[in-house]
């Protein structure tokens, strides 16, 4: 048996599922990045997957891999730059194992990930939002479902796996009203609720019934909604939004839009941004600048207390013929 195959084996099992105790999306995204490249390095070096070696995996060979995804399989840089990451935590563990191929490994490890525009988020207004809010048929169970997840999604900033994770006794409908979830890292916090969301919520566990273990938001057979299902839904309420606020028709709503939406309307309000990072549950506080960045009201706003530079419009004029003669050079 090579050597591939113990360390690959040990990595998943010993490194991820007991030592790092990673979550299921995580072990999910690892195993698939190394099932493409295992089936990748096998057609170039025309063996099976079980025979490869950690030698084959050298730094041209991840290279070429990092190419055939961008090229022929359409992965964008960002999606490249998470497969790369899936990469380097193996090598980084194989080197403690195996240290005979030290050199190898670090010249993989060099590999930097790809630099790639970062476009500006996407949020809704909040007239977008009102249609949006109105455009789920509140005559059907389904209907009243997603008006009240659309809502929920939109003022507490939930990743679309925390929101669709949520069970009933998640909510917290008292005094202090608040939903509490386990969010990206194992981070538990707790994001608080106005009076309409809480309403609406209010009236939604009354017909929704059931157990505290139970999903908040299930789909037709009493289980929880996947990521597909909810973006699905979300794209259907757009499309009728859409019909009654034409701006919708110029931007892509996803889940993630509406958490998009939940900071920007937390950083109009005035909110600082490290109180906006710890309610959408940032890693850190400088991702929460993307939203600085987007808020072109924000910058007029500054721009307005700055006074303007005294400029005098006209063209360069040389005040000297030596320097006019290298100008027209």
């Amino acid at each position: 048996m090579t050597a591939l195959a113990p360390t690959l084996q040990a990595f998943f099992t010993d490194r991820l599922a007991r030592q790092r105790q990673a979550s299921g999306h995580t072990i999910a995204a690892y195993r698939d990045t190394w099932r493409l490249l295992l089936t990748f390095t096998a057609r170039q070096a025309g063996r099976q997957p079980c025979q490869l070696d950690l030698g084959d995996l050298d730094a041209p060979l991840i290279g070429k891999f990092l190419d055939y995804l961008e090229r022929e399989r359409g992965n964008s840089a960002r999606t490249r730059n998470a497969r790369l990451a899936a990469i380097h935590s193996l090598f980084r563990y194989a080197a403690l194992r195996h240290p005979e191929h030290a050199e190898m490994i670090a010249r993989v490890l060099a590999i930097p990930p790809k630099r790639y525009d970062k476009a500006l988020v996407t949020w809704l207004t909040e007239p977008e939002l009102a249609a949006l809010l109105a455009a789920p048929n509140r005559s059907t169970w389904a209907g009243r479902r997603d008006r009240a997840l659309i809502l929920l999604a939109a003022q507490t900033g939930l990743r679309i796996s925390e929101f669709t994770g949520l069970t009933i006794g998640d909510v917290h409908l008292g005094t202090g009203a608040h939903v509490s979830c386990t969010g990206k890292g194992r981070k538990q916090r707790i994001t608080p609720l106005t009076t309409g969301t809480v309403a609406v919520l209010r009236t939604w566990l009354a017909e929704r019934g059931g157990q505290p273990g139970q999903p908040l938001f299930p789909n037709r057979s009493g289980g929880r909604l996947s990521r597909d299902a909810v973006e699905h839904r979300i794209a259907r309420h757009t499309a009728t939004a859409a019909a009654s606020c034409a701006s919708l028709n110029a931007k892509t709503i996803t889940a993630h839009t509406l958490r998009h939406t939940a900071a920007m309307r937390l950083l109009h309000a005035g909110t600082d941004t490290s109180v906006i990072a710890l309610w959408m549950g940032h890693e850190q506080a400088e991702t929460t600048q993307i939203y600085l960045h987007a808020d072109l009201a924000l910058k007029e706003r500054a721009l307005a207390r700055v006074k303007p530079p005294d400029a005098r419009p006209g063209r360069y004029r040389p005040p000297d013929k030596l320097l006019a003669f290298l100008q027209a050079l």
